[in-house]
């Protein structure tokens, strides 16, 4: 009689040589969840594999796969660090394989590992329609934060000050710029480090940081941003800022318009970001000039693990 395969093995650190059965699953999977919310002429494209590299790369020993007994991927869990903000994203288990208490591995895997790296916060996104997903994730002991919103311009403006980039600067240049991006971002919210993100998308070359100065040349604001396309197969065609900090709103403001200079500078089609409703006056600022409102997620953070303090501006995005 045959038996299906009950066997998880895991978790493994992800390889580059497992990007396409990641895919597979990735798509898959959230092609069925999409399935299931009602959307069902909704295809989940394949990632490009330089940003599964990325996220591969900035997860660590976070990038965690589970196998059968066949040897074949059967769940991941891409769980990161940026100094003291953990994270999840993205997760899946593989479409034959759901309902059996997998997911709850994955993820409490993914906590176990995080609190192992003494990080203050423990967060995911889903989304906000999904009620299964909010369910799930809450018996888990996540709790419902605010949204995150996904703005985008399309009529891209390329006049006004470009502001600086961090990729012409040579070694020494660079790592005393990273230093005062660090500084930056840890005196808005305690501890967060956005270092290893910006190290490895130069490495990779998926995109650049725009720095903004004050009068007396000390950093404002900074903003780090890929412009490699997110789905394979694609052309290049949006910039996407994925972590911001700033001083106040003001600083802010002026560093996404630094990034609409570069991403028309490349002739690009449009300029995305993830902006957390808790920064109101961002949101309305962006919404006044021109963005337009694409996509809601629910930000969820851990009982006991919610996200520090702000102190100024800080757009984390908790998706690769």
């Amino acid at each position: 009689m045959w038996r299906s395969d009950a066997t998880l093995a895991g978790p493994s650190r992800a390889a580059i040589a497992d990007i396409d059965a990641l895919n597979r699953v990735f798509s898959e999977a959230f092609t069925e969840r999409y399935r299931r919310d009602g959307l069902s002429g909704v295809r989940v494209p394949f990632l490009n594999p330089a940003v599964w590299q990325f996220a591969i790369a900035d997860a660590g020993d976070g990038a965690m796969i589970w196998r059968d007994g066949r040897g074949e991927l059967v769940a991941f869990n891409m769980v990161h660090r940026s100094g003291t903000e953990g994270w999840m994203g993205p997760l899946a288990v593989r479409t034959d394989r759901q309902a059996r208490g997998h997911g709850r591995r994955i993820v409490r895997e993914g906590i176990a590992w995080l609190e192992g790296q003494g990080v203050r916060t423990i967060g995911l996104e889903t989304m906000p329609r999904t009620v299964d997903n909010i369910g799930f994730y809450s018996q888990l002991g996540f709790i419902p934060d605010r949204l995150t919103v996904t703005l985008q311009r399309e009529r891209l403006r390329s006049s006004g000050a470009p502001g600086a980039r961090m990729s012409p600067l040579g070694a020494p240049a660079r790592a005393a710029v990273i230093a005062e991006c660090r500084s930056l971002s840890c005196s808005v919210a305690d501890g967060v480090d956005f270092t290893r993100e910006i190290e490895l998308t130069l490495e990779h070359q998926l995109g650049d940081v725009s720095l903004m100065r004050g009068d007396g040349g000390a950093l404002r604001g900074f903003a780090l941003w890929h412009a490699a396309p997110l789905a394979q197969g694609r052309m290049r065609d949006e910039l996407r800022i994925l972590k911001l900090a700033a001083h106040d709103t003001a600083a802010a403001v002026s560093v996404v318009k630094a990034v609409e200079h570069e991403a028309a500078a490349m002739s690009l089609g449009r300029i995305a970001l993830r902006c957390q409703t808790r920064h109101a006056e961002l949101y309305a600022a962006l919404i006044d000039d021109g963005f337009r409102v694409q996509w809601t997620d629910l930000r969820m953070t851990l009982i006991g693990k919610g996200e520090v303090e702000r102190h100024g501006v800080l757009l984390s995005n908790w998706e690769i």
